[in-house]
């Protein structure tokens, strides 16, 4: 039947497993701000690969998305530390086989370890085989992109044309609709950007030659349809590895949604198969959690962390993103920590609940409340803070004091002196939360 475990434990791993407990990376968010360069961008390298993902998303509160994912785990780090990290190596066509990242789908448009680059072969294989994407493919500007980038990369969109028909978003130049694609077939990949603009560059330049090209003994490794890489199972497989131990512990659906593996290419009994293969090679356990109706998969590092007491410290303290891996499956959200979180930031205003970019407060293992903060100069607005309630209905001490502590290190993280409280629901919390800033 499979281990049983309390939702605290499987709280514990969780964070665990997405590196929320403090001494499980290797910086601590109070050693960031006095650690070197090298050992900051090394943080977030390490980090980054233990996530397995980072998604990516243009909209910036306090900072874009990416950064704050590695903010919450390791405090005050830096951009530069953050960026040289993702795209540091790779530099241009001098460098061709330092690249550390790259850019592709998977939960959603993420960086990703470079070493997962061989793994995405099924998807690069699904790609091609449906013909095309959100635009129809000009051959033409193809061959263009191509030869551009073969004789002149790496190049933005700038470099290839323009990426523009017109002033809407959606109406992409044959070339960006071109190297898009490319990117979807593996044959061209962003591996840096130069602010937010992608660099792109052909794979056989830029993604390490021991990633393009089979390990001895890898009897799997084919070309499909064209696209070489190993077997579409041995791709699955691996990647539901690094999902289940990027979870920690989640259902189906969860270890699913890291990399949004299932689709009609790639059907759940199919996915459920798979870990069925990863149980019986001992790499993952079937588990049962206190409260969920579907069985779950753990990680047996996770578990063996949790019988070493290696998963008891304190979580951080910290201000989510919306985009953070651990908040970003909402079924999830509610199963593991009862608290029903809907993003807003795509709502008209006057549909929203809680604020344009609500962000959960993580403290003591628990989400206990959700800040929409502005940054106006060197004031830091919490423009609407919403506490959870306790057992009892009232709003717990520790809740207050926690998100006192969340906004007052991200004020300083974002260069502003203070925190102004504009609203707090329920009203009644108000004067404990201003006093808690205030110490």
């Amino acid at each position: 039947m499979g281990d049983e475990l309390s939702i605290g434990d499987a709280r514990a791993i969780v964070l665990w497993a997405q590196g929320l407990v403090p001494g499980v990376l290797s910086l601590r968010a109070s050693q960031a701000p006095r650690s070197s360069f090298a050992r900051r961008t090394t943080a977030v390298d390490a980090a980054l690969r233990r996530l397995g993902a980072v998604q990516l998303d243009t909209v910036s509160v306090l900072a874009r998305s990416h950064e704050l994912v590695q903010y919450a785990r390791l405090g005050a780090v830096g951009r530069e530390a953050v960026e040289t990290a993702y795209w540091g190596a790779g530099r241009d066509a001098a460098h061709p086989d330092e690249a550390s990242t790259f850019e592709y789908w998977s939960h959603a448009a993420s960086i990703l370890p470079v070493e997962e680059w061989p793994l995405f072969a099924f998807r690069r294989r699904a790609y091609k085989r449906r013909g095309f994407h959100w635009h129809k493919v000009p051959t033409k500007a193809i061959d263009a992109v191509r030869g551009a980038l073969r004789d002149d990369g790496p190049l933005t969109t700038s470099g290839l044309g323009g990426a523009k028909k017109s002033s809407e978003w959606w109406d992409w130049s044959d070339s960006k609709v071109a190297v898009e694609w490319l990117l979807l077939l593996g044959e061209v990949v962003c591996v840096r950007r130069i602010g937010w603009r992608r660099v792109y560059d052909l794979a056989e330049r830029a993604i390490p030659e021991e990633h393009r090209t089979p390990a001895a003994g890898a009897a799997t490794w084919g070309e499909d349809d064209g696209v070489p890489g190993p077997s579409d199972d041995d791709c699955l497989r691996a990647l539901l590895l690094r999902s289940v131990r990027a979870c920690g512990v989640g259902t189906v659906t969860d270890v699913i949604d890291v990399h949004r593996l299932a689709s009609r290419a790639v059907p759940r009994g199919r996915v459920e198969a798979l870990l069925g293969e990863l149980i019986d090679d001992g790499h993952v356990a079937r588990v049962w959690v206190e409260g969920w109706a579907s069985p779950a998969y753990a990680a047996t590092g996770g578990l063996a962390a949790l019988a070493a007491g290696e998963t008891s410290g304190r979580s951080r303290t910290t201000l989510l993103s919306p985009f953070d891996s651990l908040v970003w499956h909402r079924g999830r959200t509610s199963r593991l920590f009862d608290f029903d979180y809907t993003m807003e930031l795509y709502l008209p205003q006057h549909q929203r609940v809680h604020g344009y970019f609500t962000m959960p407060v993580l403290h003591r293992g628990r989400l206990v409340a959700r800040v929409d903060p502005k940054r106006e100069k060197d004031v830091l607005h919490a423009r609407q803070v919403t506490f959870e309630r306790g057992r009892g209905g009232g709003i717990p001490a520790a809740a207050v004091t926690g998100t006192a502590a969340a906004l007052r290190e991200a004020a300083s993280w974002v260069g502003s002196r203070t925190v102004a409280v504009d609203r707090v629901v329920p009203d009644s919390a108000r004067a404990a939360l201003e006093s808690a800033l205030a110490r």
